[in-house]
C-alpha cells in the first residue's frame, strides 16, 4: 500500500481479500495489535495497521514497563485527533479503491477513532471495542453497519449512558460483558478478561462473515 503514513501489512494489496483498517489502542501498533491483525488475516482479509502516532516523537513504548499507562495516556494528550481522523481516513480510502469491500476494526482510542472514521468515509463494516471517545462522538452516527463490545465493569467509560445512543440505530448490535472492565480484550493482566475477550472475537468473527465475507467464509 503507498501511503504517507507509516503502515504495518497482513497479506497483499493486490490479493482479492476484503480489506480492514485496523486501528490501535493508545499503546500504538503493540504485540497485541499484531496479533489481532494475524488473527484477521487468517479469516481471509488483506489488513492495514497504521502508526497513527508518526507524527509524534518518543513514540516507543514498554508494555511491561510499569510507567505504560501514563506514558500511553501522554501521547494521546499529545495527539491532533482531527489530523489522526484524516490519517486514518486516508488509508481507508486507498483501502477502498482496491474495489474489495471494507471494515473498520478499533480496540479503545481505536475504537472511538474507528467510529469517526466510518462517519467520514463510509466502510462497509465498523466493529468497535469500548470506543473510549465515543462520548462525544454519539451525534455522527456513521451509517454503517456496526458491531460494539463494552464490559459492565468499565470505569473508564459510562456503558449505560453509551449504549441506548448507539442501540437507537437498527445497523447496530451492541454487547455487554458481566465482570469485565475497559480493554478486556488485551492480554495484559491488569486489562484481560478470558471470557469475555473469547465470546467478543466470536461475535466479531460471525459478524465480519456476514457483512464483508471472505473466500474462506
Amino acid at each position: 500500500m503507498t501511503s504517507q503514513i507509516p503502515v504495518h501489512e497482513w497479506g497483499s494489496a493486490s490479493s482479492d481479500a476484503p480489506g480492514v483498517l485496523l486501528l490501535q489502542e493508545i499503546f500504538g501498533v503493540s504485540g497485541y495489535i499484531k496479533q489481532r491483525a494475524a488473527d484477521l488475516h487468517a479469516l481471509g482479509y488483506y489488513v492495514v495497521a497504521p502508526e497513527i502516532y508518526w507524527r509524534l516523537d518518543d513514540t516507543d513504548l514498554d508494555e511491561s514497563a510499569p510507567d505504560l499507562m501514563p506514558r500511553a495516556m501522554g501521547l494521546v494528550q499529545r495527539l491532533d485527533w482531527d489530523q489522526a481522523v484524516a490519517d486514518a481516513v486516508s488509508v481507508l480510502e486507498q483501502l477502498k479503491a482496491r474495489g474489495k469491500g471494507t471494515a473498520v476494526v478499533g480496540f479503545c482510542f481505536g475504537g472511538g477513532l474507528g467510529f469517526q472514521v466510518s462517519a467520514v468515509s463510509s466502510p462497509d463494516v465498523l466493529v468497535s471495542y469500548y470506543g473510549s471517545a465515543l462520548p462525544r462522538l454519539l451525534d455522527l452516527h456513521p451509517q454503517v453497519p456496526a458491531l460494539h463490545h463494552f464490559g459492565n465493569d468499565d470505569a473508564f467509560l459510562d456503558v449505560d449512558a453509551i449504549v441506548p445512543a448507539l442501540s437507537s440505530d437498527d445497523r447496530a448490535e451492541v454487547y455487554r460483558y458481566d465482570g469485565a472492565g475497559h480493554a478486556f480484550d488485551n492480554p495484559l493482566p491488569m486489562f484481560h478478561h478470558p471470557e469475555a475477550s473469547a465470546l467478543a472475537w466470536r461475535r466479531t468473527e460471525a459478524f465480519l462473515a456476514r457483512h464483508l465475507p471472505t473466500s474462506q467464509g
